[in-house]
């Protein structure tokens, strides 16, 4: 069934339109009305099922509105929703022309819609950021040739792991899925690790390393024992294999792993998570992946346009030319100069012109002041992280770290596009005021 439509066209006798009472000098007023709602609900009709059956969906633009709003602002699914219902701005931003006193939807929906609006989807909303920076001036088509591309990480919302945290947390959901499916098993050691986890917090604090080393072997007897006890008991059981091989392999994986070994487990619910290097002494590593970003070389612009979740840990030249492919599918423009740092070193891009920072050979004085420009970025990325969500990805997969970086990209242009539409407001109501005091 095809979404719901927000009508306004039937007059309210009792209550006045929301575009009579607003600021229309109001930079969010005037981005309601820039951006293409109608082309994007026609890009989501393919998500929709033409059938009568069920309920008719919630209005694209209301979702759309309501997952940048929340990116823009750096709020959680139910703040947003909230917040929303308080702000007649927002309403009239998600096509709304009538003050609304009810909660728009549910706030877990939004959960199911970043599922179904998927990454093709968010490209498309990253696309419509970037035409709307086009039409209203921030940047002209000629500085889509020029990009600033670096890869930043993206840390993941786990518990920092240790050894010992995930063992435990193995433990825990194997013995609580043996008591979903009634399966007992010969003992789940439940106080006695409760007893080993207070010793090894004590020992490892006074740093007695002899007597926690010998706690933590302790411990991982007992949870070998509760993984061999659970894998005798589910071998002639076919049924029930298929729910505990993800837990059990994790735990054997725990169990077996060295120091050495390259491929390490660092989070049960999240198995896609990294660890990465930052060679930095005030964090030396982040849990998470990796974020490769482009933005717009040109002084004063900075409109991203690519932003891609990489699996695993890529060497950075690697990326650069599917980053380079990516910002010309989304602005439909082929980059001709890209400016990167030293880590680029070896990309092997030969339909571009690459420059790497500390570059020498065959560069003019215009090009040494254009390959400075590269660390530009640099303040980009500590805003989107401060400022929207990618300093910290909360949903699940790799999937969702790349809808987290998609979102928190348009998101962030949005915000560039408000605060030109500010001060260029701001410019002409100061011309307009210098005048009529000349005229008097």
């Amino acid at each position: 069934m095809k979404p719901k439509q927000i009508t306004n066209n039937q007059e309210n006798l009792f209550r006045n339109r929301l575009s009579n009472q607003l600021n229309p000098k109001n930079e969010l007023f005037q981005l309601a009305k820039i951006i293409p709602w109608d082309e994007l609900d026609r890009e989501c009709a393919d998500l929709f099922l033409n059938n009568t059956c069920g309920r008719p969906p919630t209005p694209v633009r209301l979702v759309i509105g309501l997952l940048l709003l929340q990116y823009m602002h750096n709020l959680s699914d139910d703040n947003v929703v909230r917040t929303w219902t308080e702000n007649p701005y927002w309403q009239y931003f998600c096509g709304y022309d009538y003050l609304q006193w009810n909660l728009p939807i549910d706030s877990s929906s939004l959960t199911r819609w970043r599922k179904r609006l998927g990454t093709e989807k968010l490209q498309k909303i990253l696309a419509m950021t970037v035409s709307v920076s086009l039409k209203i001036g921030v940047i002209k088509k000629k500085d889509l040739e020029d990009v600033i591309v670096d890869t930043t990480i993206m840390p993941k919302n786990i518990e920092y792991p240790t050894d010992v945290k995930l063992l435990e947390k193995a433990r825990r959901k194997i013995v609580k899925l043996s008591e979903e499916v009634n399966l007992s098993l010969r003992q789940n050691y439940n106080l006695v690790s409760k007893k080993i986890l207070r010793k090894i917090g004590g020992y490892l604090h006074a740093r007695q390393m002899k007597r926690a080393n010998r706690e933590i072997k302790q411990f991982k007897t007992l949870v070998g024992r509760v993984m061999r006890d659970c894998n005798r008991k589910i071998e002639t059981r076919a049924e029930l294999r298929e729910k505990f091989t993800e837990i059990l392999s994790q735990t054997k994986h725990l169990l077996e792993r060295k120091n050495s070994d390259s491929k390490k487990l660092y989070s049960l619910h999240e198995p896609e998570v990294v660890c990465i290097s930052k060679g930095k002494a005030r964090k030396k590593y982040e849990f998470g992946c990796k974020v490769s970003l482009a933005i717009t070389h040109r002084k004063g612009t900075g409109i991203i346009l690519s932003s891609e979740a990489l699996a695993g840990n890529p060497f950075d030249g690697h990326s650069l030319k599917p980053a380079l492919e990516n910002v010309a599918m989304i602005t439909g423009v082929k980059v001709k100069n890209a400016f990167v740092d030293k880590g680029y070193k070896g990309h092997g891009v030969e339909d571009c012109n690459v420059f790497v920072s500390g570059q020498r050979l065959g560069i003019t004085s215009g090009l040494k002041k254009a390959i400075k420009r590269r660390q530009a970025i640099e303040p980009y990325i500590g805003h989107l992280k401060d400022e929207v969500k990618l300093g910290l990805s909360r949903l699940k997969s790799f999937v969702g770290d790349c809808i987290n970086a998609l979102l928190s990209a348009a998101s962030y242009n949005l915000k560039q596009v408000l605060r030109y539409l500010r001060n260029f407001l701001c410019q002409i109501f100061a011309i307009l005021f210098a005048q009529m005091i000349l005229a008097k």
